[in-house]
C-alpha cells in the first residue's frame, strides 16, 4: 500500500469516527440480595454513560423512589465504583466474554 493510500485510508477513519458497534457495549444486570429482577437483564449502552446514569435508570426501571430507597451497583462482586465513571471504562478493564456484569441491590452487599 502505498503511503498516500495509507494516508487517504486513515483520513477517511479519522472523519467518520468510531462505528455505532464501537460507541455501544453490552451490561447485563444482576440482582442481588431483595433486589428485584429485571424483566430485560442485558442492555446495550453508550460507551460514555456514567454510572450515574446508570442509577438513575434503574430508579426509573424498578420504580424505585429516590428519597425512600437506595441502589448500590457492584463490579465483580466485590466493589462499588464512583458514580462519574464511565461504563467504557469498566468494560474495557471487566468485562467478560464482551459483557459488563453489573450487580445491584437496595442494601450493601460487599465492601
Amino acid at each position: 500500500m502505498t503511503e498516500a493510500a495509507v494516508d487517504a485510508t486513515l483520513s477517511k477513519e479519522v472523519i467518520q469516527g468510531p462505528s455505532k458497534e464501537q460507541t455501544k457495549i453490552e451490561v447485563l444486570f444482576k440482582p442481588v440480595g431483595d433486589a428485584p429482577c429485571m424483566k430485560k437483564s442485558k442492555w446495550k449502552v453508550a460507551r460514555s454513560d456514567t454510572l450515574s446514569a446508570v442509577t438513575s435508570f434503574l430508579f426509573k426501571y424498578l420504580n424505585l423512589i429516590p428519597q425512600q430507597d437506595s441502589i448500590f451497583i457492584f463490579v465483580s462482586s466485590s466493589f462499588t465504583p464512583p458514580l462519574d465513571t464511565e461504563l467504557g471504562t469498566l468494560f474495557d478493564c471487566f468485562s467478560t466474554e464482551g459483557t459488563l456484569i453489573l450487580q445491584y441491590c437496595k442494601s450493601q452487599a460487599w465492601g
